[in-house]
Order: structure tokens, then sequence, then C-alpha cells
């Protein structure tokens, strides 16, 4: 009982001590403009999990962006975004993929339009009021103790995709989906699940990861001294809970144990500063450095800094629920056959290269038309908001691989 006391309080030192380096300063956030749109909206509409309407706080809209008249596209496209963002900022891409293909784009529950105080906040500005302070937008995340609310929003958004699409254009035109970061995630993880055969989600005919979140983050410079070990710790403990890995009997003996004591530890922690009252000084403000390691763009990081639709804190439990989806989905990710195209930079610490690197070595072989580039050099997470010419080079890459997959579906229909 004396060790598992001092394992406690060992984890709860470190923990503490995390989030105070860790921690940005606690500062009130505004919005002043109404949110950035782009393309025309369509309401999607759904039920909730418990099978009634959906209601205006769970109110979806879709975004789409349709090629110009005299160029049918070849195919249709989701933009799937990543964590705290919103689709607002995706549209120079959306112009530049919709070019060849229909462009569609959603927020994520909890982001963007989909969360309530940002919607209520867009509202009032559209309607000529003042700046709006939206600093509460994180508690949305109270209930993304799994991913699951975000998976349902990306199945209302492919099946409404897939619908504008067939109406707008001939059937069976190919989707895709082009996903960033938590996005990339969320979408891979939901490719998983057991699909009906003649559904919509058949009709995706390949998906664009970049930086995809297959990895936990890894905190660069003197914080990571101090985070990354406790990471790292907690990372290998979900790995292992309850989950063998054909390991020795003593590291087998020593995995399970170090799980049993630390997986509950961290899980009720990471719990109780999520409750109501704690969560206030408890969660964490988006340190400094993550913006730095966005993007390499003094312009692109400047407007990262003032936009306020970005969700500037991130609920523990929202952290900690990423994690075990992480760890869920490694275990089942070499069954994963929809053909990928996949970018990652070998140097990027909020979704390390190790897990793009894992994910390829157990998929590359499961369709010929799988690729991946490594930006050997790199550092940054957002490869579509990047300087030129790099950035242009990353889109025609996406484009060329989108087209040779379109190619490869209408050689087979002949």
């Amino acid at each position: 009982m004396q060790g598992r006391s001092l394992a406690v309080l060992i984890h709860r030192i470190f923990l503490l001590l995390m989030l105070a380096l860790l921690s940005g300063c606690m500062q009130p956030q505004f919005v002043d403009k109404p949110y950035p749109r782009w393309g025309k909206e369509f309401q999607v509409s759904g039920s909730t999990d418990t099978g009634e309407e959906a209601t205006p706080s769970q109110s979806l809209l879709l975004r789409v962006m349709s090629p110009p008249t005299e160029n049918p596209p070849v195919g249709c496209l989701l933009l799937v975004h990543g964590m705290n963002e919103h689709i607002g900022r995706y549209e120079d891409v959306a112009r530049f993929f919709s070019q060849q293909f229909m462009v569609a784009g959603f927020d994520y529950y909890a982001h963007g339009l989909s969360n309530p105080v940002l919607q209520q906040a867009d509202r009032a500005l559209s309607d000529g009021a003042g700046r709006q302070d939206v600093s509460d937008a994180y508690l949305a995340q109270t209930a993304l103790d799994d991913l699951e609310p975000m998976r349902r929003d990306l199945d209302r958004a492919i099946n409404e995709t897939v619908r504008i699409c067939d109406m707008q254009y001939k059937k069976n035109k190919p989707v895709f989906i082009v996903a960033h970061s938590l996005g990339a995630l969320v979408t891979a993880s939901y490719m998983l699940q057991p699909q009906a055969a003649d559904g919509p989600v058949s009709r995706i005919a390949g998906v664009v990861f970049l930086g995809p979140g297959f990895a936990v983050s890894e905190v660069p410079g003197w914080r990571g001294w101090l985070a990354n070990p406790l990471i790292k710790l907690s990372f290998h403990a979900e790995t292992h809970f309850l989950h063998p890995h054909d390991e020795p009997l003593p590291v087998l003996i020593f995995n399970q144990l170090v799980s049993l004591l630390t997986v509950p530890v961290l899980d009720g922690m990471f719990e109780v500063l999520s409750w109501p009252g704690i969560r206030r000084f408890a969660t964490p403000s988006a340190p400094g450095w993550v913006v730095d390691y966005l993007t390499d763009s003094a312009q692109e990081k400047a407007s990262l800094r003032e936009d306020g639709w970005i969700i500037r804190r991130s609920l523990l439990r929202y952290v900690k629920g990423i994690e075990s989806e992480i760890v869920q989905f490694r275990r089942h990710m070499d069954g994963f056959s929809t053909p990928y195209f996949l970018i990652y930079s070998a140097h990027d610490p909020i979704t390390p290269a190790w897990g793009s690197k894992d994910f390829i070595h157990a998929t590359i072989h499961n369709h010929p038309d799988n690729a991946y580039r490594a930006l050997s050099q790199s550092r940054y997470h957002q490869h579509l908001f990047l300087t030129e010419p790099l950035r242009s080079r990353l889109l025609h890459d996406i484009e060329q691989w989108l087209n040779k997959r379109v190619q490869t579906l209408q050689q087979k229909e002949k």
C-alpha cells in the first residue's frame, strides 16, 4: 500500500508541474468579426445518439464550393480540419481543389459553428452587436472523453456530401477526404468501423492524411524535459493496460503492474481536473510554441494568433480521450484498407513522425495506390498553410494523387 501511495503522489506532482509549465496565461478570448464563411451553406439534418432530432447546439453546417460551370467535376472532396481549429480557415484550400472537384467542409463537434458558444457569438455579430466573449467555448469539449461525437459528425458530413454530389452531378462520382491532424485520426478510426456495403462510405475512393494524429505529442525545448516523460509513461501504460504484447514474462508482469497503477490514477486525475469549478484554472491554454510549429509563414502565424474562432484551451478530459483513441487505433490500424496518400514532417512535435511511420509500415501494402511523402527537413504541422513554393508543390502532389485515383477508377469502369 505504501508503494502505491508513493506512485500516486509522484504522478500528482508530475501532473501539477506539467500543468504549471505547459499552461499559457488564461487570457479572455473575443471575436469581433463574423465567422469566415465560404461556399454555399447546407443545413445537415440528422438525429442524436438517442434518436431525437438534432437541436441547434448540435446542428451541422456543410459548406460547399463547386467548380466553374464549364468544368464538370471529376469527383467530390470533403475537407476535415484538426484539433481546436475550424473549417473557415480553409477557403483558399477549397478554392484550389474546386477547380476539379466539388469541395465540401464542416466544423466538428465543439468546433467552429458546431460549438454553441461560437455559434451564438456569430449570430450576435451578424446582428450588429459588438465583440463577443468566447472564453468558455472550450467547455463544449466536456462530452469528448472519446471521439465518438466527432465520428458521428463525420458520418453526417459524408452522407450529406454524397447526397449533394449525386444531386448536382451524375451518380457514382468518386468521393475523397482530405483530413488534417486530429481530423485524420477521426477519419481513419471511422473508416475502420463496420460499414454498410452499399452505404455512402463505400463511395470513398481515397483519403489524404496531412500530419495525421497517429502519435501523442512530444513537447519541444526545455518544457519537454518535464512533460515528455509523463506523456510517454501515460501512453505506455494505456498501450499495455490489459493488453499483453507477447513480451517475455518478466516484462509482461512489469508492464501490467505499471499500467494497473498508472492508468486509473491518471484517468481519475484528468477527470477530476475537468470538473466544473476546477477546470476553470486546471484547463491549460495552448502554449506559445504551438504556433511556431504549425507553419513557417509569418503572415499565417499572425493570422493564427488573431483568429478568435480557434479554441485556445483544451479540457484535460478531451486530451486524455485523444490519447486513448490513439492507443485504440494503433491496435487495429493494420486493417485500414482505403487507398491513402500521407504527408508528414520528420520533426513535427505536435504529431510526431513515428506515428505516421508505424501506420505506413502496417498498411502500405494494403492497396497498390497507397503512397506517402516525408518532409525530412520540416518541423511544421499544417502543410496546407506553409510558405511558397512548398505549399503549392504539396497541393499539386495531392491533386496528382487524386487524379491518379480517378483514372484508376475510370479504367476499371471500362
